[in-house]
């Protein structure tokens, strides 16, 4: 044999070596993700009495347990590469982190998440509260620890895990499950007996296996999100009517979920996403469809409280009662589902579609920022111009934040922005510590608050104002930009798989909703999962995921 044939067969062993690795820890992340969802959403201990415990336990369990696995078989085929492949593999490893192989190892989204988590750490080592800081065991468990393990995680899916789409499948399974236990509760009947104990002033306050009702609708706003951004953009029509079959319960579920954070999810998925529904045939006229599916469901929960008030929860919401009292509903309905399939029609012949599409996409465009414009500038007028009383009604009570807008959320968020404004300049680049926000109302302003409130505040309910204070300005900022970076990676490849439309589309509603929202370890296990997946699949070779 020559010496070449020799290369040849060693180099084809490396690849094959290689490729047993690959597979390895590619089978590990699934096992893992596996179990994020559907074990994670769906395990409950003592009902909704440590809920927020026992979610927090089995996810450090689950992603540890895949560090663990991944370090103990990595040093094992380390170990097998420097007796039979002189360790080449690990010396190719070790050039890639290199500073000089930074930009191909390293994408933008992988470098801002790195530089959150050191904004984490360092806001860990110079608080007050280094131990609280790091568990988060003061607060909700949002600590350096868990931040730690949301970016390992991010790594072990970016890096490790050859993207299965038929995961994404059982997400929106496991998320069904949930959703229709959340739709039995709202008609009282608590199946499962978890409600046993609970007073009867806050029994509806909690429902499926999720718990409190805000982190309930935010989960079911990433199953939704997902769901409608496949239904939209979906080629096969059996798998269509699947992903609209999973759209309507989730919607159903999202509007019965008895909390008002919901309705900025949906803002965010009827307003926001059609920017990318409208780039393509099957996204245009099926957009409206969406939107007609919306207004019916609302209209058949507001005939459900009427016919069976006493049976379902209701619902108590100025904004829902606005949209089920238009008269003209009805009528608004069966123009849009005439929209529809004027659409479909049209748009049969390619050439036409991709000119509606290209014109639609800019006159959405432009309808969005005068719309974003016109509530921005409400919100200035109402609140810092000093003309609150232009706003009445059902429409003044979202616009004028006064201290008790939304559960005295109005209250907690002005204080934050009198905490920051008091920090000194180290505080305000890195904050008082991750999840050390109950420490701080405590310590400051507890007399007041329980004057003024008659609560506690242990988070901002803004999930944005919480990272100001807490990690501070440095390490908001990485977060904000680590979310839009890889907003703007899996819509730049939205069109080479299928599922990223809809994990695009569930990131989006999230990230709204999180802007009165609490951060916990029920919901943003759930976020980061699917962030990573979309991630996961831009980088890799082969996106074209299949179930």
């Amino acid at each position: 044999m020559s010496k070449i044939e020799k290369n040849l067969g060693k180099t084809g062993q490396a690849d094959s070596f290689s490729d047993t690795c690959e597979k390895i820890f590619s089978g590990i992340m699934t096992l893992g993700i596996l179990a994020l969802v559907t074990i994670f959403p769906l395990i409950l201990h003592d009902a909704y009495f440590d809920v927020l415990k026992t979610k927090y336990q089995c996810y450090w369990m689950i992603v540890v347990a895949m560090l663990l696995l991944s370090v103990i078989l990595g040093v094992m085929m380390i170990f097998v590469d420097c007796k039979e492949y002189q360790g080449n593999h690990v010396k190719e490893l070790v050039s890639r982190l290199h500073p000089r192989r930074w930009k191909e190892t390293f994408s933008l989204p992988d470098g801002l998440v790195i530089g959150f988590w050191l904004a984490a750490a360092i806001s860990t080592i110079q608080s007050d509260y280094v131990y609280e800081s790091f568990w988060g065991n003061e607060g909700r468990y949002s600590g350096l620890f868990l931040l730690t393990l949301y970016l390992c995680f991010y790594f072990l899916i970016t890096r490790c895990w050859k993207p299965k789409g038929w995961l994404l499948e059982v997400f929106l399974i496991s998320g069904l499950l949930m959703c229709l236990f959340g739709i039995t509760d709202y008609f009282q009947m608590d199946i499962f007996g978890l409600k046993a104990g609970i007073k009867p002033s806050q029994v509806n306050l909690f429902t499926s296996t999720l718990g409190n009702i805000n982190s309930y609708t935010a989960y079911v706003a990433m199953i939704l999100g997902l769901a409608a951004g496949l239904f939209a953009t979906e080629k096969n029509r059996g798998r269509a009517v699947w992903y609209y079959i999973l759209t309507v319960i989730s919607m159903l579920a999202i509007v019965m979920g008895y909390s008002e954070n919901a309705y900025l999810s949906l803002a965010a998925l009827l307003g926001l996403m059609p920017l990318l529904y409208f780039q393509s045939r099957e996204g245009l006229w099926r957009y409206p469809i969406l939107l007609a599916t919306f207004f019916a469901i609302i209209k058949f929960v507001a005939w459900l409280n009427d016919a069976y008030e006493g049976t379902v929860v209701g619902l108590e919401s100025g904004l829902f009662d606005a949209v089920a009292g238009f008269r003209g509903l009805t009528l608004v309905i069966v123009l849009l589902c005439a929209a529809a399939a004027a659409l479909w029609y049209f748009g049969i012949k390619k050439n036409q579609a991709e000119h509606w599409c290209r014109y639609a996409v800019i006159v959405w465009g432009v309808f969005v920022i005068l719309v974003i414009s016109g509530i921005a500038f409400a919100l200035y007028d109402a609140n810092i111009a000093g003309h609150a009383d232009r706003y009445g009604g059902s429409i003044g009570q979202y616009l004028v934040i006064s201290d008790s807008w939304g559960t005295n959320r109005g209250y907690i968020w002005k204080r934050c922005l009198m905490f920051f404004d008091n920090f000194s300049i180290v505080r305000k680049l890195f904050g008082y510590g991750p999840d050390t926000f109950g420490i701080m109302t405590v310590n400051l302003i507890y007399q007041e608050m329980g004057t003024l409130t008659g609560q506690v505040f242990d988070t901002a309910h803004n999930e944005y104002l919480q990272y100001l204070v807490t990690i501070g300005a440095v390490g908001l900022g990485f977060y904000v930009a680590f979310l839009l970076s890889a907003i703007r990676k899996i819509a730049a490849n939205g069109k080479k798989n299928r599922y990223l439309p809809g994990i695009l589309t569930a990131m989006v509603c999230y990230a709204v909703q999180a802007l009165v929202n609490l951060n916990l370890p029920i919901v943003a296990p759930a976020f980061w999962l699917l962030l990573s997946v979309g991630i996961a699949i831009c980088g890799n070779a082969d996106s074209q995921t299949d179930l």
